[in-house]
């Protein structure tokens, strides 16, 4: 039954031709369900001391927004609320070494992103700047259908792509952009040299998976889809160590379970992107079009592979307006998982400077 499966699914140039009676049997075929997702965010969220609220939020369209709000005891009402976005694959549950720590003194909230875990999956148009701004309305409709005027919004990864986009289209909601080691802003480097830096083999796989999208492989195996998982990212259980312990799947599940089901905004990502990751619309050509008065703080993980440089080119670009660039020794493209001693410590030094 696999390779006949696997016969089937090669042949389909996308994974948006998935139809009608095949893949109903294909969604039964993979361990994974919109239940089995909530279970895993619960088993993560637990480990959460502070009160938590969790509510789909309505952001119209017959959508919603999966919402995490945390308010703890001393928390001050009259300071200004902390919106975090995850970057692609991941939700809200990924947060968990960071939550407690940064709603200390004031209201935090997540969501997980149109497309992805818990939040509704619509099918997104294939024009880049299309999709983006279906992302950036859906952040919007959230913000107004919560009665929110101003937040600190903190981006990861994709989720920072996505912020700086909603802070030049809405800057008057945005008290304090915080980037944290964001996706998609350079502008690919000349094809002479882009040629030369690429090794022949990660080119041919390129071409190979170009037709798919990025995470078809983890559907692809069925029901070995979670053991994939645990063997080529077994690095984020280390990540979780110190909440979970060693031989503990918990994170691992709920990564799993957030990326088997349909893609939505996984397909909406590969729309934004070229040939290994470029961003089709580089956002750092757009910084200058955030109002001069919007501070931003950039956070890098010093051994990422997402290029810190870039951090500065945006500090020189806005000189006339804050800009700061912080290094976070040790950690990689997760920083807040990597480090999240010193994430949260820098982010909350951050939030705190704002009141």
């Amino acid at each position: 039954m696999l390779r006949r499966v696997l016969t089937i699914h090669l042949q389909m140039s996308t994974e948006s031709a998935q139809s009608n009676g095949w893949f109903s049997n294909w969604l039964r075929w993979r361990p994974t369900s919109a239940a089995m997702l909530e279970f895993a965010e619960n088993r993560i969220l637990r480990n959460v001391k502070s009160k938590c609220e969790k509510r789909l939020v309505a952001i119209g369209n017959d959508e919603c927004l999966m919402t995490l709000k945390v308010v703890q005891n001393n928390t001050c009402e009259n300071k200004t609320p902390l919106l975090m976005l995850h970057g692609f694959g991941g939700g809200v549950g990924l947060w968990i070494q960071n939550i407690d720590s940064l709603s200390r003194n004031r209201t935090l909230y997540a969501i997980d992103l149109l497309g992805f875990g818990r939040s509704s999956r619509p099918k997104f148009d294939t024009d880049p700047m299309l999709v983006e701004k279906r992302f950036i309305e859906s952040i919007e409709k959230w913000r107004s259908n919560m009665g929110i005027d101003k937040f600190i919004l903190l981006g990861h990864s994709l989720g920072g792509f996505l912020s700086a986009s909603y802070a030049i289209n809405y800057p008057e909601h945005v008290q304090h952009l915080i980037l944290v080691d964001p996706w998609g802003f350079p502008e690919r480097p000349a094809e002479s040299e882009y040629q030369r830096r690429v090794p022949r083999w990660i080119k041919f796989v390129s071409m190979v998976m170009e037709p798919y999208n990025p995470l078809a492989l983890v559907r692809l195996a069925g029901p070995w889809g979670p053991q994939l998982v645990k063997k080529f990212r077994p690095d984020f259980q280390r990540k979780f160590y110190n909440i979970f312990g060693d031989d503990d799947d918990t994170v691992l599940d709920y990564i799993y379970h957030c990326n088997a089901q349909e893609p939505s905004g996984e397909t909406a990502f590969k729309s934004l992107t070229e040939a290994f990751g470029w961003s089709k619309n580089p956002m750092v050509t757009r910084m200058n079009q955030i109002n001069n008065d919007v501070p931003i703080t950039m956070i890098y993980g010093a051994r990422s592979w997402i290029d810190y440089e870039t951090g500065y080119t945006v500090q020189k670009m806005r000189s006339q307006s804050y800009v700061d660039v912080t290094l976070i020794p040790g950690a990689g493209h997760h920083v807040y998982a990597d480090r999240p001693d010193l994430f949260n410590d820098a982010v909350y030094e951050c939030c705190n400077s704002v009141d």
